[in-house]
């Protein structure tokens, strides 16, 4: 059974916090900023641990497991 985690940023701090350690997830498992994954041998892979933290689409873009949460915005805008 492959375990998920979904990252939940609320208010201006939460958000830029959440989209900080995005980034360097990103950079750890080698996923570009458009979601490829240039390195992945084995698209589809359950068992993967960057799919803990990733969402795979049937393209093969790697989409973080996140939810951000602002009254403001531009905040969340900034992360777009």
């Amino acid at each position: 059974m492959p375990r998920e985690v979904i990252s939940i940023g609320i208010g201006q701090g939460g958000v830029q916090l959440s989209n900080s350690c995005w980034e360097l997830y990103c950079l750890e498992h080698g996923i570009q900023p458009d979601g490829q994954m240039p390195s992945d041998k084995s698209v589809g892979g359950e068992n993967d641990p960057f799919n803990t933290f990733f969402s795979e689409t049937s393209s093969g873009k790697h989409v973080p497991r996140a939810v951000y949460v602002d009254l403001e915005p531009s905040v969340v805008d900034e992360v777009r």
